[in-house]
């Protein structure tokens, strides 16, 4: 339910069950409000444990619209902040499990496509975290030594290692073997069709404008054109959940950018790790990316983000040209037969941050029989699957044995970012985007 993103991706929805608005006054056991990952994993489980249960799912616009649908297809572990701050944050104990949970929402994906028999162009391979500056070899050997003290396997790559498997001098990195590359879009619509054959209705091009508490349980959901009255709700809808009004904290709508380009030459595409589908994430915050596809194409997203509120349609324009140009010329860079590649895509996406770097799954405070999904921080691929089983769950009564993980909360830190803040905040991005790629 996220703003729609601009550009044309590489990847586009195929084959989505019919999705009317939603019109009148309409009940369900259970809505969903978001036909991104979160809400069509929560959706789908549902329906796969609870056969006779009615489910609505909902969404501003449709299947794969926002953050879900317009990503660079990196599947990886990682949730919450990086490994040695989390163990200072919450200890080695929560630290570990942090780390073993987004390993296993990663499998989960890959299980998950297995099971829809789906076609994403899914490639497991590793993904590397790699970097050419100062300031990520400091970052990559503090995460070293805290991955060693918890006994998790996330081994250091040499620049030798690093060019055996990519060839770009990188200084050092850390690979996680636990990953993959696949198409968002074609995964989160064979979600959709998974949910619709198992009976799950949508509404499609309805925005949600309020939520309430019902007049005895449940709750009550505002659309432009009705009204739906359901028993639990789940609301996966990212930063667009402060537009209505849900007390979940600060979930910071960002826009971020990606490039694709047309296939490369054979030698250059293996050169880059094509082959085996390495992907490689610099350690620099917001550092560009990039992987491979399997038409023998690349993609590159990072490099630089943008606080779309507040700014008009020339200035917003204007920021993307520029966030796309720049990927383009450092794509170039990778390898010498690249400085004349042609960029065949170029597209933005809004992704859901927080100030502490964690997601928030829970229910909302004040309305009893609601549930909020959102802001992975960049991370959603895996998490927002495994999110929505989460929550699929814990409505069925069936929660996860131990104590619950630091992001398993009602809602996220507040930070002032609607008017003073607001530029304050933008000015710190620019200054790391300008940081980020003078380092890269």
């Amino acid at each position: 339910m996220s703003a729609r993103p601009a550009g044309t991706p590489l990847w586009e929805p195929v084959e989505l069950p019919p999705q009317p608005s939603l019109h009148g006054v309409v009940t369900a056991d259970v809505a969903v409000v978001g036909a991104g990952l979160a809400g069509l994993a929560c959706a789908y489980h549902l329906a796969e444990r609870a056969p006779g249960l009615d489910i609505a799912v909902i969404d501003a616009a449709r299947p794969a619209a926002g953050a879900s649908g317009h990503g660079t297809g990196l599947l990886g572990p990682r949730a919450g902040p990086a490994i040695d701050r989390a163990v200072q944050r919450f200890g080695p104990r929560t630290a570990r499990r942090m780390h073993l949970a987004s390993v296993r929402a990663v499998e989960d994906v890959l299980d998950l496509c297995a099971r829809l028999d789906v076609s994403c162009g899914l490639r497991p391979g590793a993904q590397i975290m790699a970097t050419r500056s100062r300031a990520g070899l400091t970052a990559l050997a503090r995460q070293a030594r805290a991955y060693r003290a918890l006994d998790l396997d996330v081994p250091v790559l040499s620049p030798a290692g690093i060019r055996a498997r990519v060839g770009v001098p990188y200084s050092a990195g850390l690979l996680y073997r636990t990953a993959a590359t696949l198409d968002p879009a074609a995964l989160t619509s064979a979600l959709a069709r998974a949910c619709a054959t198992k009976g799950v209705r949508f509404y499609g091009e309805s925005p949600l404008r309020a939520v309430r508490a019902g007049d005895l349980v449940g709750s009550e959901l505002v659309f432009p054109h009705g009204r739906l009255y359901a028993g639990q709700t789940v609301v996966a809808v990212n930063s667009a959940a402060q537009a209505v009004g849900l007390p979940v904290g600060t979930v910071l709508p960002l826009e971020v950018h990606a490039v694709a380009t047309a296939p490369v030459r054979r030698p250059v595409y293996e050169a880059l790790g094509g082959r085996h589908g390495y992907a490689v994430v610099d350690a620099v915050p917001m550092a560009p990316y990039f992987r491979p596809l399997p038409d023998g194409g690349l993609v590159a997203g990072g490099g630089t983000v943008t606080v779309p509120t507040g700014l008009g349609t020339d200035r917003l324009r204007a920021l993307r040209e520029r966030a796309w140009s720049w990927l383009g010329r450092w794509l170039r860079t990778l390898h010498p037969d690249l400085h004349d590649v042609s960029v065949a895509h170029r597209w933005s996406g809004r992704i859901g941050m927080t100030t502490d770097g964690l997601p928030v799954v829970g229910p909302v405070r004040g309305l009893p029989d609601v549930w909020y999904i959102g802001g992975c921080c960049g991370h959603g691929l895996a998490m927002s699957v495994a999110h929505g089983a989460y929550v699929a769950a814990a409505l069925l009564g069936e929660p996860e044995p131990g104590d619950p993980l630091p992001w398993h909360r009602p809602a996220a830190p507040w930070m002032p970012v609607q008017s003073v803040g607001r530029p304050l905040l933008r000015a710190a991005l620019d200054a790391l985007g300008r940081y980020t790629r003078r380092t890269c």
